[in-house]
């Protein structure tokens, strides 16, 4: 078979997979008639195939004879990387399927940090009686990164407040409860007894505010800007809880932080809680998805999970 330029441009265009499989099955039995058989096709679709093959590369791929197919000097050499090809693609079908069965066995889940104290544990217990042997993975951090990572696929759904209209295209938001952010101070403040706050009094201490750019630090400003209060010259910002709890306790330090997480503290009087306008702070705490992806097995049995526990804790009745 002679060469035809015309033949051989656009080539990896038109080799198919079923070129190469047909291709090893003529390879291996020898007779177009036994490569069929196997191949659960017709003589003529298998004949017509290789012609395509050989028409394709412009060179015979196997010497017709008597006995059977052979194969030419060509074919030889095209056999070793035919092989190899159908080789390493089955080895990347069956990755993708071991992947994806991981997937269906698997949760990544975003959280805020004040989510992951409180409301998590409970999601994850709960989501381990539906989902036994499923791996979970908690990831914390501030809001607009964990939505960066939930569009990026890195994970599948993220617990936290509601972003503002822009940041939100794309995603998909489930209302749990609303939340409110509580001013706290150690038990024995020189404000813990106070009755009402006056800005110069708040002014004259250290604050602990949430991290800037994340939503609740948002309510936090827009507090401040309605009440006329001004920073305190003293700022520490931070997210950390356990940092939270322990540097208030250990200073006159005022903390703006979400009352879910200190609920507990205040019940047991370690933290006192300032007064503040009802109403005050308050933010949409919910699940967020990605609008274009169905979440997996797993993510359905942790967003069920996510909903149960804030039923639970009472989170939905909070105002």
């Amino acid at each position: 078979m002679k060469h035809r330029p015309a033949a051989r441009r656009n080539l990896y265009n038109r080799i198919r997979f079923r070129h190469l499989h047909c291709f090893l099955a003529i390879a291996r039995y020898q007779k177009v008639g036994a490569a069929a058989k196997a191949l659960a096709i017709s003589q003529p679709a298998l004949s017509k195939t290789l012609h395509e093959l050989e028409d394709a590369l412009g060179i015979s791929l196997f010497e017709r004879g008597r006995r059977g197919m052979a194969l030419s000097r060509f074919g030889e050499i095209f056999l070793q990387h035919a092989a190899g090809s159908i080789a390493s693609l089955r080895h990347g079908i069956d990755s993708i399927n071991v992947a994806r069965e991981a997937s269906e066995h698997s949760v990544t889940v975003g959280v805020l940090p004040n989510v992951a104290a409180r409301l998590m544990p409970e999601a994850v217990r709960l989501f381990n009686q539906n989902a036994s042997g499923a791996l979970v993975r908690v990831v914390d951090g501030n809001n607009l990164r964990l939505l960066d990572q939930l569009r990026l696929g890195e994970l599948e759904l993220v617990v936290g407040r509601l972003a503002k209209g822009e940041q939100m295209t794309g995603l998909n938001f489930d209302h749990l409860y609303s939340e409110t952010l509580a001013i706290v101070v150690r038990r024995k403040h020189p404000l813990a007894g106070a009755k009402k706050l006056t800005p110069a009094a708040l002014a004259a201490l250290p604050w602990l505010l949430p991290d800037p750019g994340t939503m609740i630090r948002q309510e936090v400003d827009r507090f401040l800007l309605a009440e006329g209060m001004t920073v305190s010259s003293t700022v520490v910002e931070s997210t950390s809880i356990s940092f939270g709890r322990a540097f208030v306790e250990a200073s006159d330090a005022i903390w703006f932080v979400p009352h879910g997480v200190v609920q507990a503290d205040i019940a047991k009087g370690h933290l006192t809680a300032l007064p503040t306008p009802a109403g005050a702070m308050e933010g949409p705490v919910g699940i967020t998805t990605r609008a274009d992806i169905e979440p997996t097995l797993a993510g359905r049995l942790m967003i069920e999970a996510v909903r149960q526990a804030a039923k639970a804790m009472g989170a939905t009745r909070e105002r």
